[in-house]
């Protein structure tokens, strides 16, 4: 996680940044006291946070804000200040949070664990799955690439599985719905896992597959997902949920009304 951080006052500058540091500690944090500075590092290094000083000289943080969303549309502005009448205003950007001064460690906590946007942890994962939406696995921000698009399907249904094994004829039946099981479908489905295999070799994380005779499972632990985070009740992700679920896959539908019972207190 990135986070920027600006207040034109030292003091208030060395307590902000101390109470992120505190709040996420394995946080990489940028702090600036001149916004023109802040805006010139932002346009190289994109970031998920910016806590924002809002009265400063020069720029203020309504008008820093109102740039940095510029560059980067889904960063999570969250301004500081000593001044609860500009909530109003600030409001109307539509920002993460809104902190009152002095700072806090709680304060802190208390937004980043309700930010309007997930941040981009695809680009510092070994491997990240994002299921929301249409299905896709980065490592390292980098996609990954499968020699077959049925590969990557079979790696959604494993993710989609959550760690439950699942053996071959299971698997026939919902690659390939309309199709009879024979053993060319089944020769043909162990090229696929053999590409699976092959594929997160290269990058580095062919240790989430767990094979045995005749089935097949990953192991959730080792690959960070938005569907398992929400699961797990993150804030950041369940409002990252849209009511779309690997939207490319028909199998998906059943999980993704799943997910809408949850965020409606269903079981």
């Amino acid at each position: 996680m990135k986070i920027l951080a600006i207040d034109d006052n030292e003091s208030a500058l060395k307590l902000l940044t101390s109470s992120i540091t505190e709040a996420r500690s394995s946080a990489q944090i940028f702090a600036f006291s001149k916004p023109s500075e802040l805006l010139t590092f932002a346009k190289d290094n994109p970031c998920d946070i910016a806590f924002l000083d809002i009265k400063m000289w020069g720029m203020n943080g309504l008008a820093l804000a109102k740039e940095l969303k510029e560059l980067n549309p889904v960063i999570n502005i969250i301004f500081v200040t000593a001044y609860s009448k500009y909530s109003t205003e600030a409001f109307g950007l539509y920002p993460s949070g809104y902190i009152l001064k002095p700072v806090t460690k709680e304060a802190v906590e208390r937004e980043i664990n309700n930010l309007r946007h997930l941040p981009n942890q695809k680009n510092s994962a070994r491997l990240y799955a994002q299921t929301f939406g249409n299905f896709d696995v980065f490592s390292y921000g980098i996609a990954l690439k499968f020699s077959y698009s049925k590969t990557k399907e079979l790696l959604a249904y494993l993710i989609n599985r959550n760690g439950a094994a699942v053996n071959m004829n299971e698997l026939c039946a919902v690659l390939w719905e309309e199709k009879p099981d024979t053993e060319n479908l089944k020769a043909y489905l162990r090229k696929l896992i053999s590409d699976l295999i092959k594929t997160l070799n290269a990058a580095g994380a062919d240790d989430i597959v767990l094979k045995r005779h005749n089935s097949i499972a990953i192991i959730p632990d080792k690959i960070i997902c938005d569907s398992y985070r929400f699961m797990k009740g993150d804030p950041a992700c369940v409002n990252a949920y849209a009511g779309e679920y690997m939207t490319q896959y028909s199998w998906a539908e059943k999980s993704k009304w799943n997910f809408s019972n949850i965020l409606n207190g269903e079981k």
